[in-house]
C-alpha cells in the first residue's frame, strides 16, 4: 500500500462527492463530533441542522474541523480534513440569498440532505425541538490523503475470493473421491 497527498483539486472533488462529513467542534477544552450533510462550493461548506449541542458549542467557539472519507477497502481510501470558521445563516435580511444558495447546493446532492439534522430526535430529557438552521464553514485549510495499492501489489493477479476457492476445493474433492472409489 502507498499513501499519497491529495492535490487541492482532488480534495475539492472529494468534498463534493462525500455524502457526510464528521464535524468536530470544542468548548472549554472538550471535543465533540457529529455527522452532518454538507455541500461544498468555492471556499465554503454549507450545512443544515437543528438546535442542539453542536450549534451551542460552535456559537461559543466558531473554529471547527470537518473530516470526509471514501473507503473502497482497508487498503484503498481517500480522506480530507478541513479546518475553518462556523457562520450561521439566519432567516434575516442580508442572509436570504445565502440561505437560498445553501438550500440549492444541498438539494443538488440528490439525496435526503436534511437528514440526520431534521428528523425527530428523542432524548432522555424529551424530544428535541426541530428548529431549522442553515450554516456555512469558511474553509481556512484543507489537506487530504489517498491510499492505494503500490505498483507491485497492483501488478499481482488478484486472488480468487474464498467462496470461489471453496467451490474449487469441493470440485477437486468430488473428483478425487470418484477416482478413489
Amino acid at each position: 500500500m502507498e499513501i499519497h497527498e491529495l492535490s487541492r483539486e482532488e480534495i475539492d472533488r472529494l468534498l463534493k462527492r462525500a455524502p457526510l462529513g464528521h464535524l468536530a467542534c470544542a468548548k472549554d477544552g472538550q471535543p465533540y463530533i457529529a455527522c452532518v450533510n454538507f455541500a461544498a462550493s468555492d471556499r465554503h461548506l454549507y450545512g443544515f441542522t437543528t438546535m442542539g449541542k453542536k450549534v451551542e458549542w460552535m456559537r461559543a467557539n466558531p473554529l471547527v474541523c470537518v473530516a470526509f472519507e471514501e473507503v473502497k477497502s482497508p487498503r484503498e481510501w481517500a480522506t480530507a480534513v478541513v479546518t475553518g470558521r462556523y457562520e450561521e445563516l439566519p432567516d434575516a435580511h442580508g442572509t436570504v440569498e445565502l440561505r437560498d444558495y445553501a438550500y440549492a447546493l444541498l438539494q443538488s446532492k440528490g439525496r435526503q440532505w436534511w437528514e440526520p439534522g431534521y428528523v425527530r430526535t428523542v432524548l432522555r430529557s424529551g424530544e428535541r425541538p426541530l428548529e431549522p438552521l442553515y450554516f456555512r464553514i469558511s474553509i481556512e485549510t484543507a489537506t487530504g490523503r489517498r491510499a492505494g495499492l503500490d505498483p507491485i501489489e497492483a501488478a499481482q493477479p488478484k486472488r480468487p475470493s474464498p467462496s470461489v476457492l471453496s467451490s474449487a476445493r469441493r470440485a477437486v474433492r468430488k473428483a478425487l473421491n470418484a477416482v478413489i472409489r
